[in-house]
């Protein structure tokens, strides 16, 4: 038992005794009382440092926590920092990323221009070339039909 059921006890014990008629006094068995104040008054130091140690071991407990907290609180900072470096990481190669398709389109465009450009160079020599053939052709039909017609002319004449 602990002094603080003692005590009730022997609050019960006076309490439940005798009263005296006629007084504000009770009968009470001395020995029996004074035996579970004795065990008070032996058991109370040790509860009192008892009840310092639970004090000192909260105060401990407490700053344990505290301690705890701010290393859980200096993690997270750390974790938040590193995230938001992987996220900038991950902006920036984003920003590359297009960078390098404009690049690759603006690049591609050129090419299909130059591509163009010396495809119609080349139809403009072929076109040249054509037109210089089909005047070579009609010119040498126009002989042919000229020397045919001279033919029928002389032969008109003839006859």
């Amino acid at each position: 038992m602990d002094s603080l059921d003692r005590l009730q006890n022997a609050i019960t014990m006076v309490e439940e005794a005798r009263a005296v008629p006629l007084s504000a006094s009770c009968v009470l068995h001395r020995g029996e009382l004074l035996g579970i104040l004795d065990e008070v008054r032996g058991s109370l130091p040790t509860d009192l440092e008892a009840a310092q140690q639970v004090l000192l071991d909260r105060d401990s407990l407490i700053e344990q926590g505290r301690e705890s907290a701010e290393k859980l609180v200096e993690m997270a900072r750390e974790e938040v920092a590193q995230m938001i470096e992987q996220t900038q990481i991950v902006i920036e190669a984003r920003a590359e990323a297009e960078r390098v398709l404009h690049e690759a389109h603006t690049a591609a465009d050129e090419k299909s221009q130059e591509v163009d450009a010396y495809i119609d160079s080349r139809l403009a020599t072929l076109e040249v070339i054509l037109t210089k053939t089909m005047d070579a052709i009609a010119k040498g039909r126009e002989r042919i039909a000229g020397a045919s017609e001279n033919d029928v002319l002389s032969q008109l004449a003839e006859s």
